[in-house]
């Protein structure tokens, strides 16, 4: 009887169900787009902090630069020699040195340290390295004093040189064995050709290469690259699909060590970043926090603060899904409900005499008010199935028509980007006084040099999806069935208060 009558009654008022339906479809399927949405701008989102943390990392640790001086206090020396003595006139020299310029030192025992705190699944330490190449050749006269060393203070000096601007490549020693090979930038490197660094090449000249460096370079598996002076063969090549400025080199960690210097001293043993995985999402908070208060002067970074340092158009897409989007939803769907239950309580009204019929036939109130309650739930769960086909035809839209959007996260004053670097400034180098060993202020090759080592800003290109998730499709059930219970609600209240015999007195 209740399923044969709602059939008819909806059936009889076709028109107004659909128009109820209608609205309630509108704002659920805006509800689960702009769900959709907000879904798709947190994977983009996490695809960018990937690129740059690394697989499963959640947190880096990095610390402010102690660098002061120019060049030579990174260890460039006439001749390669750590004497400092001056070659003879028309001496040739180069210098390939492998170098952390752009972020402070720690040591491999504070990756064994934070690995033990608690709520801490795995920590690993890595490298972010600049081989630095370039020649000169000793005037043929000099006046003045100096230091000896490459780019020290001093006084200027007179005759000529020939000098060769320098030219960079970005390495990264990774950890290439145990759990902590699966953290940091080169977890994510998708290899193209040859095969990937393991545990056996920890102490070996094998090296991992960018697609793109090895394109620029003419590069292949079986080829050799220079590091520090030190021959590596590149055993595979690899690719860093969601950045845009990957490391050149990827090499072990141990190699790196051995090879890099950092203010002139060595790395042995050193790191210039650490990657930390927490055991969970929810303690990846309280896991910055230990380790910021274990290391005061260090830069903690986690998902949640450099998404905030996201710019770019994902970062627009963000705000529009989270402000703009998420308050029209809000608008549109409390519109549809009350649109429902208006047109419910008006339909109740000009029910008059057919509810008082019922009544004067035996019906209760309480029935009544479930026929009516009933009949808006049919609707709204009929709205509920077209908003969610709404809601999947908008974020397939979103998926076709939005561009690839762009998100940048670079250095600023005070705070690191995971491998990235910081500003510096120095004085000294080339430029200074007319020859090559004059002081004065930091000539071409410091600002060169400083340039290429610090323009570390991470440029991520991201397609902007918008699954729907069931999630979405739960909140839209759950409310098709608010909205018909809301409008039903009313109705049926209306329906209640029908006395049958002024009900029946009423004439329509």
């Amino acid at each position: 009887m209740f399923g044969t009558y709602l059939r008819r009654e909806l059936r009889r008022r076709a028109r107004q169900s659909s128009i109820i339906a209608l609205g309630l479809a509108l704002g659920i399927g805006l509800v689960i787009t702009v769900t959709a949405l907000s879904a798709g701008v947190k994977d983009a989102q996490a695809s960018v902090l990937h690129s740059l943390y690394g697989l499963d990392t959640d947190i880096t640790v990095t610390q402010t630069p102690t660098f002061t001086g120019g060049p030579g206090s990174l260890g460039f020396h006439f001749g390669g020699s750590s004497s400092g003595t001056r070659p003879k006139a028309g001496t040739t020299v180069s210098v390939d040195r492998l170098t952390s310029t752009g972020l402070g030192v720690l040591s491999t025992a504070d990756v064994s340290k934070i690995a033990k705190m608690d709520n801490v699944a795995a920590a690993a330490g890595g490298l972010t390295l600049t081989d630095v190449k370039t020649s000169f050749t000793i005037p043929s006269s000099t006046s003045g004093s100096g230091s000896g060393g490459f780019g020290g203070g001093g006084g200027g000096g007179g005759g000529s040189g020939t000098f060769q601007l320098p030219t960079t490549i970005t390495v990264q020693g990774a950890e290439v064995s145990g759990n902590a090979a699966a953290l940091g930038p080169l977890s994510t490197a998708k290899l193209v050709s040859g095969k990937t660094l393991s545990a056996a090449d920890a102490n070996s000249d094998m090296a991992l290469i960018d697609s793109d460096y090895a394109t620029s370079q003419k590069l292949k598996v079986g080829s050799t690259v220079t590091l520090a002076s030190t021959n590596f063969t590149v055993i595979g090549i690899v690719s860093q699909s969601a950045s845009s400025n990957p490391p050149d080199v990827y090499i072990p960690l141990q190699r790196a060590q051995t090879l890099g210097t950092a203010d002139g001293s060595s790395l042995k043993d050193k790191v210039n970043t650490i990657y930390v995985a927490a055991d969970s999402a929810s303690n990846i908070t309280p896991v910055s926090k230990e380790i910021s208060g274990t290391y005061p002067k260090a830069t903690v970074d986690n998902s949640d603060n450099l998404a905030s340092q996201l710019t770019g158009s994902l970062s627009s897409a963000s705000n529009l899904a989270s402000n703009l989007g998420k308050w029209l939803a809000i608008a549109v769907l409390a519109a549809a409900f009350l649109l429902a239950s208006l047109l419910t309580m008006s339909a109740v009204s000009r029910r008059v005499r057919e509810f008082g019929t019922l009544k004067a036939l035996g019906w209760t109130s309480r029935r009544v008010v479930g026929q009516v309650v009933g009949e808006a739930l049919a609707i709204g769960v009929i709205g509920g199935a077209i908003g969610v086909g709404l809601g999947y035809l908008g974020s397939a839209l979103i998926g076709h028509f939005s561009h690839t959007l762009t998100a940048a996260v670079g250095p600023t004053t005070g705070t690191a980007t995971p491998g990235g670097a910081r500003s510096f400034t120095g004085g000294g180098g080339f430029g200074g006084g007319g020859g090559f060993g004059g002081g004065g202020g930091g000539g071409e090759f410091a600002g060169r040099f400083r340039s290429a080592a610090t323009d570390s800003t991470h440029s991520v290109l991201v397609h902007l999806t918008a699954p729907v998730t069931l999630e979405a499709i739960v909140a839209a059930v759950v409310l098709a069935v608010a909205g018909g219970l809301l409008a039903g609600t009313l109705g049926g209240w209306r329906a209640a208060r029908l006395r049958p015999a002024a009900a029946l007195a009423r004439v329509e």
